[in-house]
């Protein structure tokens, strides 16, 4: 039973709130945290810090994931760079700024105390970074460089040329390393969760599949923690690595924790365009590269088929530039990618199928010189040329919007612990610090946050009442949700049909696109909520998963995550139907202001919507949704302008 959803926000003026939580919590003496097993799942930037994070500190961590090493966590796609409130430009920043902008960007959609926390620790993160080795970008006085990203006036991004999050995962990876030689963290690679466990209303456990044998097991402890990541490939075609899935939260929302603001779902507006059917993802150019490159298309339709370079200046239409002179071609991603889109509706796109407009280093090129592009830019340009076969230093890179990261996630109180008590969800798996809008190279940020800096904090008010509470793992609730896994896996195995698991799956992803994308209606979400259950039955019916269970058999994978993904599917729909207001990235076309920007309805929507898992006789019901309302004492709400 779920009464009001209590965030537990500190009292107190906003900027002592943290300080002041930190200082009342509870804590742990270094010799009864050996006693505590906590299982994290998940081993990106959120998943890997948290882990080495309590190894550290002496508590006992067993860390899951589905790769072949913590390294090839997704977090090495975020390229670009990572948020701090340093003001090493000296142009203006402070941890007000930053937490301002986020809240903006978000389109006043998430929590006042949360985000501030999450501006407040991002000073510390870089530090912590330099200390592990992370190479960011100098400049020549040797001083830490920054550069701009989307929804904000100042430079406050810290980056390693293109390939930021790879570099912060490699000093990540260093830390839980160090923490598994000591023996204070067991790493499960290849290792898939498949069920959280329940005791007495407090998750103990959970149940894991090893992806090279097959082999299913139980694992008990005293609190769990998932980093997990987004959902965004319930789309089919996005940035996200094949694997990401939504597996992990979507088995605990079914255990009773709350799914919040599943309809929050990023476009990011510079993506290399889909070329055809036999794409299995799409490949993200950093938002990096519209701090030098200038986006437009030709202002006649009947240019869109010539040479970008036979296209005089005259005749180009700069339209971020035109639309938003403040912020010109850094405008936030949703209001990016819903300005590309509207060009290409009206027939000034270019490319195949005319769903593509340009970015432009050409300025760029002739004020700064191609060496110093080279040095900021130059693995995203080889990857840019190894896709599309164009050199992007003599021509225009094409791009379009592609689905990126999800602002929705399992609810989460201030301690970021779910309603489940024990549940603990950080990074992008949670809802907490985004709204309806993330800013650019604020989800390294978060994670690093959560994971380093947080969770170690708020993770002992909860387990300073729990020791000695630990269940054993043949306990019957371990045995129950174990013998719950085995049966959905003979499910899945004994469907005989003919169709691919691709199949079913790009059937999905296109009607997502088109009735819960970039823009939403009533009618649309109407007919994709009658559809839905229609291609989940036709999948329960028609799929073909080959090989058994007992053995490495990367279809049973994939058939899993893809069932959870078609009921997935109809709770993010029926949330965008619910949310009868425009805010962020959930453009609902029905509430538009008379310049086609999203208009929100803070008097009915100024909440966040947690959904809670209903079942009627074994079949899924419609969910009930718990609303926490969001309360500003410190930002103004007030209608989004990027002007």
């Amino acid at each position: 039973m779920i009464g009001t959803l209590d965030a537990k926000i500190p009292s107190g003026p906003l900027a002592e709130k943290w300080t002041n939580h930190k200082d009342h919590s509870r804590l742990i003496s270094p010799n009864n945290r050996r006693k505590f097993e906590i299982i994290v799942v998940g081993s990106g930037l959120a998943g890997g810090s948290a882990a080495a994070t309590l190894g550290e500190l002496g508590y006992r961590v067993k860390c899951f994931c589905y790769q072949d090493s913590p390294r090839r966590a997704h977090s090495i796609a975020a390229q670009g760079g990572i948020n701090a409130a340093k003001n090493y430009q000296n142009d203006g920043d402070s941890v007000y700024r930053l937490f301002h902008d986020t809240i903006k960007g978000g389109d006043f959609r998430s929590r006042e105390a949360n985000v501030y926390r999450l501006a407040e620790v991002s000073t510390n993160i870089i530090d912590q970074c330099v200390a592990q080795g992370v190479p960011f970008a100098r400049e020549y006085s040797g001083l830490l460089a920054n550069r701009s990203f989307g929804g904000a006036q100042v430079s406050r991004t810290f980056y390693a040329r293109g390939q930021t999050g790879q570099q912060l995962l490699l000093g990540c990876y260093q830390a839980l390393c160090r923490q598994i030689a000591a023996g204070t963290v067991q790493m499960f690679p290849q290792t898939e969760m498949l069920d959280l466990v329940i005791v007495a209303g407090h998750a103990k456990g959970i149940i894991a599949r090893s992806l090279r044998s097959g082999k299913i097991e139980k694992y008990a402890a005293d609190a769990v923690v998932l980093a997990t990541g987004g959902y965004g490939n319930v789309f089919y075609l996005s940035t996200n690595a094949r694997g990401c899935n939504v597996t992990a939260t979507y088995r605990a929302f079914k255990k009773g924790a709350l799914f919040a603001n599943p309809c929050f779902t990023q476009i990011h507006p510079t993506c290399i365009p889909v070329s055809g059917e036999h794409q299995s993802k799409l490949t993200l150019m950093s938002e990096s590269l519209r701090n030098d490159g200038r986006v437009w298309v030709p202002k006649r339709k009947e240019d869109c088929a010539k040479p970008p370079n036979e296209i005089p200046e005259n005749e180009r239409d700069y339209y971020l530039e035109r639309k938003y002179p403040s912020y010109g071609n850094l405008a936030p991603r949703d209001i990016s990618s819903r300005a590309a889109k509207e060009v290409c509706d009206e027939g000034r796109g270019i490319g195949p199928g005319g769903r593509g407009v340009y970015l432009d280093f050409a300025d760029a090129i002739k004020r700064l010189g191609e060496n110093t592009i080279r040095e900021r830019y130059g693995n995203l340009f080889e990857v840019y040329e190894k896709i599309t076969g164009e050199d992007a230093y003599r021509v225009p890179m094409r791009i379009y919007p592609a689905v990126h990261y999800t602002m929705g996630g399992l609810w989460v109180d201030y301690d970021l612990m779910s309603n489940v008590p024990g549940l603990f969800v950080i990074g992008e798996a949670n809802f907490s610090d985004h709204g309806a809008n993330r800013l650019g190279a604020s989800a390294l940020m978060q994670g690093l946050a959560d994971g380093y800096f947080i969770l170690p904090y708020t993770l002992p008010n909860y387990l300073a009442g729990q020791i000695g509470k630990r269940p054993p793992a043949d306990s019957p609730e371990f045995q129950k949700a174990e013998g719950e896994v085995r049966a959905r896996v003979k499910k899945l195995l004994d469907v005989d049909g003919k169709r691919s698991l691709d199949s079913i799956h790009r059937e999905l992803g296109l009607l997502l696109w088109d009735k819960c994308g970039m823009a939403r209606n009533a009618k649309g979400l109407g007919e994709a909520l009658q559809r839905i259950p229609e291609l989940r039955e036709k999948f329960w019916r028609e799929v073909q998963v080959p090989g058994d269970g007992e053995d490495f058999n990367q279809s049973l994978e994939r058939a899993g995550r893809l069932a959870d993904f078609l009921e997935f599917a109809e709770l993010m729909c029926t949330d965008a139907l619910a949310r009868d207001e425009s805010s962020g990235a959930h453009f609902r076309e029905e509430h538009q202001t008379p310049d086609g920007e999203a208009l929100r309805d803070d008097g009915n929507h100024a909440a966040v919507f947690a959904w809670e898992f209903q079942s009627d006789n074994g079949h899924i019901a419609p969910p009930k949704v718990h609303r926490e309302p969001l309360h500003f004492e410190t930002v103004h709400l007030t209608q989004r302008s990027y002007k």
